[in-house]
């Protein structure tokens, strides 16, 4: 029997869904055994906590069976909502579909790793509560292996701040939480959940950084390593990019376009002196004809590589796609259509 892709709770057709003071939002893929008791830990501590919230779970395509567990917990507990996605679509969709499902003013983030600890949830919602839009965790004491995931993971970090301009000492850990009003701005594509805090600051948001605790794992496999980090370059410079300069691109283009020039003219500036010194022809020596060809090959591939980029954002937010196709919901209605997407686009300045 075909499972349909929404099962709707009964609601008028322009009534938008309740909203609540807190929603957590947990991305899952293949976190059997995970679930349950990040479950109990997360109950414990936002029942403590003033205002109703939700549990929103976004099974990301999971091959184990996290998603039976999940259902399970919705089944017993009506403030878990969950999200299947119909096959494996990757983090940054998977957040972008817990807030598109979420109703809570303030969105709280973690992994389903258990190595996020929902105890901290209560000093991120008190920093917050001082005024700030996005209160970021900093794992400090980091329960990784150093040589695949923590120096990787410096690396970016301090690329990360030097490039966009907001200093945060742990863009890599999951447990965040922001004032919904900050991220109704914010589109995610390819791997930019990361960048998140980055593009908050650009629209004005205040940001602070504390120390949170982090545990080792105990089951199941991590799904990061170092093949993330060629991604997060090549997500770097595009988010460089759309922040900076799609609105004048000429800086990026006309800055290439003198760089190359230089080389060239550098090149032809040694073929003529090696012609006057020692007698190499123009035509026989390679210097202007390699430059041309690898700055042309270069500037080409980051040309087409950016209007790709920019092809892409105009195809999804000017359709109202979103990254993820949805199998079927737990405990919750689908949100109305362009919830977020009817808002305006993020400022690009």
């Amino acid at each position: 029997m075909t499972v349909p892709a929404f099962q709707p709770a009964p609601q008028a057709p322009d009534e938008a869904p309740a909203t609540l003071a807190h929603s957590v939002i947990i991305p899952v893929y293949n976190e059997e055994g995970n679930l349950t008791p990040l479950h109990q830990a997360i109950t414990a501590i936002m029942d403590a906590t003033a205002g109703g919230y939700e549990m929103v779970f976004v099974d990301d395509g999971s091959r184990d069976g996290g998603f039976q567990e999940l259902a399970a917990l919705a089944a017993r507990d009506p403030r878990v909502k969950v999200v299947q996605l119909r096959r494996n679509f990757g983090q940054t969709p998977a957040i972008a579909a817990g807030i598109d499902h979420a109703r809570g003013d303030i969105l709280i983030f973690l992994d389903a790793d258990l190595q996020n600890d929902p105890a901290d949830i209560p000093r991120l919602l008190a920093t917050l509560a001082e005024g700030y839009d996005v209160v970021s965790g900093w794992r400090q004491h980091r329960r990784d292996t150093w040589l695949t995931r923590q120096m990787p993971s410096m690396a970016a970090n301090w690329l990360i701040s030097a490039i966009t301009g907001v200093r945060l000492r742990d863009y890599g850990c999951s447990l965040k939480a922001y004032r919904r009003e900050v991220l109704s701005q914010v589109h995610l594509y390819g791997e930019m959940h990361r960048f998140i805090p980055a593009y908050a600051s650009w629209v004005g948001a205040a940001i602070t950084e504390i120390p949170v605790t982090h545990h080792p794992r105990l089951r199941g496999k991590s799904k990061y390593g170092l093949s993330r980090t060629v991604k997060v370059l090549l997500d770097l410079l595009t988010a460089k990019f759309l922040a900076s300069y799609a609105t004048k691109p000429i800086y990026v283009f006309g800055g290439v376009g003198l760089f190359l020039g230089l080389l060239a003219f550098l090149s032809l500036a040694a073929a003529i002196i090696q012609k006057f010194t020692i007698g190499v022809s123009l035509i026989q020596t390679p210097l202007t004809t390699l430059a041309a060809i690898l700055g042309a090959t270069g500037f080409i591939a980051i040309l087409q590589g950016l209007n790709a980029e920019v092809a892409l954002r105009t195809y999804h937010e000017s359709q109202q796609k979103p990254t993820y196709t949805v199998r079927r919901i737990l405990n919750g209605a689908p949100p109305r259509p362009a919830a977020r997407r009817d808002r305006p686009p993020l400022p690009l300045t």
